[in-house]
């Protein structure tokens, strides 16, 4: 599976078919014939970049797996199980695109409907929304960086769907990178002694980033040795002195506030970083859905 783990893209379709399925889709069972073979078209409703593609043919895969039903008379006949994409992730779509088909027992096709459908839907929002933040900073040295404000449980598919839409990832998880923060600063006594105590004690592998919310932080933190600053919730013009005043010498991530209106201003101060929580805490998810054809 390009880009995602396959081990934990499976953990968490099973979980999701747990939730929504449980013991079983009851309504299914009781109105759709056992061995009834059918096919459908994925349909996107509206405009904006697809992810998830390789997810959604997972949980498809897995509730065929699942049903240990006999093979439908489709199925006996030659025309099979199968999810096969025909945009893969990344791409741009409109209204009308299809951009899979899925064939197979009509009942698991039915059962997993809802849970693939909410894992493109979802994917494919924050892929777009993402896709809208790169572009309003193209002219610009700026990357859009995403936070760690996802939904438990699903961060890897949420930042997977960053990089498709083009943005870049922040770090996974408290376990993986040093970003001292505004309570660590409060806590160590200062922006100096938290940044030297990271330094003493990190492996010589792991960059340090600090959070400042003025000026004479920032030179602390570039003086105590930082790798990286973090300005917190700056207005422009004192980024814009940040910018100089680093010159160079440390990762300048401009982070706090950001939105659409005001991303493309913020990128042009110079910054090397814009962290966005939007594109994840705030995606919408993108209209698709599933239309069913038993010919």
């Amino acid at each position: 599976m390009i880009g995602l783990d396959a081990v934990y893209v499976e953990s968490v379709v099973n979980a999701a078919l747990a939730e929504d399925v449980g013991s079983g889709d009851i309504t299914t069972l009781l109105t759709v014939p056992e061995n009834t073979w059918c096919k459908g078209e994925v349909i996107v409703k509206e405009e904006g970049v697809i992810c998830g593609q390789d997810v959604a043919r997972m949980v498809f895969l897995a509730v065929h797996h699942r049903s240990l039903l006999p093979l439908s008379d489709g199925e006996k006949n030659g025309k099979g199980h199968a999810y096969e994409i025909h945009v893969r992730d990344g791409a741009r779509v409109k209204p009308g695109d299809v951009i899979a088909s899925v064939s197979g027992d009509a009942r698991d096709i039915l059962t997993g409907e809802r849970v693939a459908l909410n894992f493109l839907q979802r994917m494919s929002g924050v892929a777009t929304i993402t896709a809208r933040y790169v572009s309003l900073v193209s002219n610009t040295n700026a990357r859009i960086v995403d936070t760690r404000k996802t939904t438990p449980g699903l961060r890897r598919l949420e930042k997977y769907a960053v990089t498709v839409g083009g943005g870049s990832n922040h770090r996974f998880g408290l376990s993986d990178g040093i970003l001292i923060k505004d309570n660590h600063i409060a806590i160590a006594g200062g922006v100096r002694k938290a940044v030297t105590s990271a330094k003493m004690q990190a492996p010589h592998t792991l960059k340090i980033e600090v959070e400042v919310s003025n000026l004479d932080q920032l030179c602390e933190a570039i003086e105590a040795g930082a790798d990286a600053v973090l300005l917190d919730n700056m207005p422009l013009e004192m980024m814009r002195e940040a910018v100089k005043i680093s010159n160079g010498r440390v990762i300048l991530e401009a982070s706090g506030g950001v939105t659409e209106k005001t991303v493309a201003a913020i990128a042009e101060t110079g910054v090397d970083l814009i962290s966005v929580g939007a594109v994840t805490h705030s995606a919408t998810a993108l209209d698709i859905s599933l239309e069913i054809d038993i010919g």
